[in-house]
């Protein structure tokens, strides 16, 4: 379905962003993986990304709150590429606390990887979209895009925040075959996830299976974390021709979640 396309991929060196990057691949899509960790771990997922699918890949350590490394990534990758075809924003931190203890570094930190850099890959990437008449643009948004939690203050905003840049520049690209949506995973079981635990047994006084229970699976109906595979295959759908009408909404993927 991507074959001939390229699709960059931010914060796809583990959980959500991995999973859909390995998702496109399959598709047929060249890769731009960007994120943190290990450089032997990540030369050897870009690899495998090659050779399990057959497409090249590479990878881009752009930091996300520095826009003009961001610039620099969405230029290398339709240098690399001849194209940016899909641009994927997934990056994203969190950080748990009561908003008189919340740190600002916290904040400003939030606020520029969870919502600023995806209006800096957008910015970077609209122009040759428009020019080849053809993109999609898909964010990683969250539940709470839709409804906030306690102690959450920088993530909730800036997913709120989020979802409507993904209605505004989905408005900008209409009439030129560019959609631009967002998806509102509940809990995921993603190593963002599992990071946050303590802070909200602290914040929260509670054990890890009582975080677990009471408070991430709690607001989900179906008591089961949505998988990293599962949001992939929604993101490849939103690539499809099937979807070229489905622009500027927040899909929610979260057991339920919302719809109480």
């Amino acid at each position: 379905m991507l074959k001939g396309k390229s699709a960059l991929v931010t914060g796809s060196t583990s959980g959500i962003g991995l999973a859909i990057a390995r998702a496109f691949a399959a598709q047929g899509a060249n890769i731009t993986l960007n994120g943190f960790g290990d450089a032997a771990a990540i030369e050897k997922l870009r690899s495998g990304i090659e050779q399990e699918f057959g497409v090249k890949a590479i990878y881009s350590g752009a930091d996300m709150t520095k826009p003009d490394e961001i610039a620099a990534m969405v230029k290398t990758s339709e240098q690399t590429f001849g194209s940016l075809d899909v641009l994927m924003n997934n990056a994203g931190i969190q950080h748990v606390a009561p908003i008189e203890e919340f740190p600002i570094e916290k904040w400003n930190q939030i606020i520029a990887i969870n919502l600023s850099a995806a209006f800096h890959t957008m910015r970077a990437a609209v122009p040759g979209m428009k020019a080849r008449k053809w993109g999609r643009i898909i964010s990683t948004a969250s539940a709470h895009s839709l409804v906030a939690s306690p102690f959450k203050a920088a993530y909730v905003t800036a997913k709120h925040g989020l979802a409507g840049l993904t209605k505004t520049v989905a408005l900008e690209v209409a009439t030129f075959g560019i959609t631009c949506n967002c998806i509102s995973p509940g809990y995921v079981w993603t190593p963002l996830v599992e990071k946050q635990i303590p802070d909200t047994m602290k914040a929260r006084n509670m054990t890890a299976d009582e975080v677990k229970r009471d408070v991430l699976l709690a607001a989900q109906p179906t008591k089961e974390f949505v998988t990293v595979d599962e949001v992939a295959g929604l993101a490849v759908y939103l690539c499809s021709d099937a979807a070229r009408a489905i622009t500027g909404a927040n899909l929610s993927i979260d057991g339920g979640w919302t719809a109480a």
